[in-house]
């Protein structure tokens, strides 16, 4: 069966991710993220004037115990870029 190119490959997404190492509270920490969602983080930073750092110690701070960190730091990407959409 012939895949159709529109869908997402997991494959190769798995194969883009990418570590991103930041200090939180004092602590190193890395964070695995695919590389279009560090992009997409890099952009927002640079438009909000801010470090990445500082957005992703905002959503860590924010986020439940037990929840994944780059599951929210995902979830805050898209809300954002939902928000500047305007849908």
């Amino acid at each position: 069966m012939a895949r159709d190119a529109g869908l997402f490959d997991c494959r190769q997404a798995i194969k883009n991710m990418k570590k991103l190492s930041v200090s939180l509270s004092g602590h190193q920490t890395s964070i695995s993220l695919e590389h279009e969602f560090i992009d997409i983080l890099r952009k927002l930073a640079k438009t909000d004037n801010t470090s990445i750092a500082a957005i992703i110690g905002s959503i860590d701070a924010a986020r439940p115990a037990d929840s994944n960190l780059s599951s929210e730091i995902r979830i805050w990407i898209l809300h954002r870029l939902l928000k500047t959409a305007k849908l």
